[in-house]
């Protein structure tokens, strides 16, 4: 009884601060998100040491993020991702090189080998979709042209993080990639994506009326919900983020006939279990790492890294939309948020990273979360409307 008492007082504590500091970040005209994560941070051990990681919270924050990009998913049309497909793509790939390059060579400059480095450097690749859809939520941007290419190049930015990450794990040990066993993992990440969303897709759009047979109450939501979590759990097993899958799944439900109702029932959902994700990507920092001078110079370096080398990627690939919606693509592509964090965790139980540089990797990744949304909205209110309904390719 006393550890559900506990858990409980933990729930409260988080919920309460994230509608706190979502309340004092508007006020302050920043996007809640910055609140949430500034809270987690306070509430965390380094700080107040109010709330812990724990298995519960934990696995609130990632249902929160699987429910918040699901509901990204269902605002946004396949059309439009076909619309800004070419652009997409080109947002991804080169939003992936470009840091990779970059931060691989920063490490090797820092004194690590090559194949450490290449580890270093997966965590500036990836970008954490979760962050930027809940600004783009917040400021009704979802349907923008801009959002749709930010969010279709998550996915493919995703699938090459992967497969990035794939081969810097297999090199630690032997120092040689198997070309097989990498050829076949991207075959199966890029299949999953093609398949279930095409098919997925033009299912929902014949057959949306069986939503509606079943007699239990809300079945529509019930059931596309069991699809979300089906397809987040499925997305894992192909080696992706489950963000993929359960946004795959919101695209799937954007094409039935009950979307708008949908919509309006996901809302108490997410303004339940949002906010544990973003409280805790903050709780999970560390800040008394950084009294040491060096670390916070190192910090200082890899944020200013992370952030130049992902915009350059972004905004080069994105240039056909225009100077300043190109120069928004590539704001709302650096957050790193939970990918850098789970590299960084993956590095330290592997031996790769000192307690110092992981603390690096961590901070870097919620630094860039933090100075992603300011900047998007200020950006976002900056590029023509306009544009939103010209072709993008």
């Amino acid at each position: 009884m006393h550890g559900a008492a506990d858990i409980l007082l933990s729930l409260f504590v988080v919920f309460v601060a994230a509608r706190i500091g979502d309340e004092l970040a508007q006020r302050m005209r920043m996007p809640g998100v910055v609140g949430e994560i500034v809270a987690g941070a306070l509430l965390g051990p380094s700080l107040l040491s109010w709330v812990h990681p724990g298995v519960v919270l934990d696995a609130l924050a990632e249902v929160g993020v699987v429910f918040l990009l699901f509901a990204v998913g269902l605002e946004t049309r396949m059309v439009d991702l076909k619309r800004v497909g070419l652009i997409a793509f080109m947002v991804g790939t080169l939003g992936v090189i470009v840091p990779f390059g970059g931060a691989s060579l920063w490490a090797h400059l820092e004194g690590f080998a090559w194949n450490k480095s290449m580890f270093i450097a997966a965590a500036f690749v990836a970008t954490s979709a979760g962050i930027t859809a809940r600004v783009l939520q917040e400021m009704h941007a979802l349907q923008r042209r801009e959002a749709h290419v930010i969010l279709g190049a998550a996915v493919i930015d995703d699938i090459l993080a992967m497969l990035l990450l794939g081969v810097v794990v297999s090199t630690q040990g032997s120092g040689v990639a198997d070309p097989v066993h990498l050829l076949i993992v991207v075959a199966e990440a890029v299949g999953f994506v093609v398949v279930v969303g095409w098919l997925g897709t033009r299912v929902a759009r014949r057959r949306s009326a069986w939503l509606e047979r079943p007699r239990m109450t809300m079945s529509a939501l019930s059931i596309v919900l069991a699809l979300c979590l089906g397809l987040a759990w499925l997305s894992t097993r192909f080696g992706l983020a489950a963000i993929i899958g359960a946004f795959l799944a919101g695209l799937i439900a954007s094409e039935t006939d009950q979307r708008a109702q949908l919509e309006h029932q996901m809302k108490p959902l997410l303004t339940l279990l949002t906010p544990f994700f973003f409280v805790m990507t903050g709780v999970k920092l560390d800040v008394r790492v950084f009294l040491n001078p060096d670390a916070l110079i190192m910090l200082s370096i890899a944020t200013l890294l992370a952030v130049v080398t992902k915009w350059l990627g972004a905004y080069l690939g994105s240039l056909k939309l225009g100077h300043r919606s190109a120069m928004a693509v590539g704001i709302g592509m650096v957050p790193r948020g939970e990918v850098g964090v789970v590299v960084a965790s993956l590095g330290l139980a592997a031996g790769v990273f000192s307690a110092e540089v992981y603390a690096v990797i961590v901070a870097m990744s919620l630094l860039t979360s933090i100075l992603t949304p300011p900047l998007l909205g200020w950006m976002l209110r900056r590029a023509p409307r306009e544009e939103d309904n010209q072709p993008a390719s």
